[in-house]
């Protein structure tokens, strides 16, 4: 198999798992179904991920790279502003996305369980959460350093609490969106709270 066939399969491959996944979930979604969404065969899927449970574990990680790598766009992508501007900016990243990205917000919630009892999944998805702490904490030291300014706490603490808030919101926000608060709301309140704890 030429080099650039392999990778075009690959591609398609995970392209054709995200699909899956987004109209099957983890748990319905056969090797058959993969084949026919990526429009490559059975055998390629073995060569190139070693089995179908590892072909899902991959797209959905790569779903969580693709999500913290738009956060990082939206925060260097133009002139950074005050950290509360930034800050926003994450947040609208992070929650005032639903909308648009909702089959991948059912395919981030729908394997959470299977990741309970899949111990591959589990760690994978464990992974992914440690890579985007990781780039969240770049991203902070980045900002920190172009703004001049001093981090008010530990930065992995901070994006730790970030991405709670994203997911927590996540959860609400698929059972009743008219009830999810939006990411200026959000800022508002981490605002007030500082300043009432403080």
């Amino acid at each position: 198999m030429a080099s650039t066939e392999a990778g075009g399969y690959r591609e398609r491959l995970l392209a054709g798992a995200v699909s899956c996944l987004q109209d099957k979930g983890y748990a319905r979604t056969t090797a058959r179904d993969l084949v026919a969404a990526s429009g490559t065969n059975l055998a390629s899927i073995g060569y190139h991920f070693g089995g179908k449970e590892a072909l899902l574990n991959e797209a959905i990680a790569e779903f969580f790279e693709q999500w913290t790598a738009r956060v990082e766009r939206s925060l260097f992508g133009s002139e950074l502003g005050t950290p509360r501007e930034l800050l926003q900016r994450a947040l609208e990243q992070l929650v005032d996305v639903f909308g648009e990205m909702r089959p991948q917000l059912v395919l981030c919630v729908e394997s959470f369980p299977a990741a309970v009892r899949e111990p591959v999944l589990r760690a994978k998805l464990a992974d992914a959460y440690a890579r985007a702490r990781l780039a969240g904490t770049d991203m902070l030291h980045r900002a920190a350093e172009r703004l001049e300014t001093e981090l008010p706490v530990e930065p992995a603490a901070l994006v730790s609490v970030v991405i709670a808030i994203s997911d927590g919101l996540m959860l609400q926000w698929l059972l009743d969106p008219e009830a999810t608060p939006d990411a200026r709301q959000v800022l508002d309140v981490l605002a007030a709270l500082g300043a009432f704890v403080a």
